[in-house]
């Protein structure tokens, strides 16, 4: 659909729902299996466009899969790490957003941060990013997840329209890379069969990485393994 096209078929169209679990989202895979989705967002921008390259190597270490959003900002300022995580098996690269904004047609904020305002802004925030990742790796994202995870149940629909499964989360890996390692840790193993876990890996001084290694081998343990969300969804 062009942008043209969405903006008339959602001309008027008034929400019902806004957050993170709204019609639409997916925030766990559809599984009973022991099985575990590990998700990081790279939100980009002039705090957020650090690389945590420990991460990536525990990740590489342990041959865990993972799937990766990035933020349009963040594969502009890298786009030899784009690149190279791109022709990594291990990972998937999906969709974070053009301007990492709460997606809304109704300019409906999270964090202190104003949503898109319409639906030719979702169109923007969707396709501007998917655009910039495709011209980069040569294949279009299937996952998007806008910035701070929120959305109402227009933009879902709109984003649906333009091909992207919206994903969320159950398990809040790193609480937008604020938490230290021990609470990383903890967070991951409440992990249960079919979770979704959200952490970041723009945030090299956090304690992701860190909590992220240690939680791997007990997950293992218990008989979790991990997978890619393409691998269920």
């Amino acid at each position: 659909m062009t942008r043209e096209d969405v903006v008339a078929r959602y001309a008027g169209a008034v929400p019902t729902a806004f957050g993170l679990d709204v019609p639409g989202v997916v925030n766990r895979l559809p599984t009973r299996d022991r099985v575990i989705a590990l998700t990081f967002d790279a939100c980009g921008g002039a705090r957020g466009s650090g690389y945590d390259a420990a991460l990536v190597d525990t990740l590489r270490t342990t041959g865990t899969p993972a799937t990766l959003f990035l933020n349009q900002r963040w594969v502009l300022a890298h786009p030899d790490l784009v690149a190279e995580l791109a022709a990594d098996p291990l990972f998937e690269l999906a969709n974070h957003g053009t301007a990492h904004l709460p997606l809304s047609v109704t300019g409906a904020a999270a964090y202190g941060i104003p949503g898109t305002t319409g639906p030719g802004e979702v169109f923007d925030e969707v396709a501007g990013n998917r655009e910039t990742l495709t011209a980069a790796t040569g294949a279009a994202p299937r996952f998007f997840r806008s910035g701070t995870a929120h959305y109402d149940d227009v933009a879902v629909r709109i984003a649906g329209d333009l091909g992207a499964t919206v994903v969320n989360f159950d398990v809040n890996g790193d609480a937008g890379a604020t938490a230290g390692a021990r609470q990383v840790a903890t967070a991951l193993r409440s992990a249960t069969a079919g979770s979704i876990v959200i952490a970041h890996m723009n945030q090299p001084s956090g304690g992701t990485a860190e909590g992220v290694a240690e939680a791997l081998p007990r997950l293992t343990a218990d008989g979790f393994r991990f997978v890619r969300l393409s691998e269920y969804l």
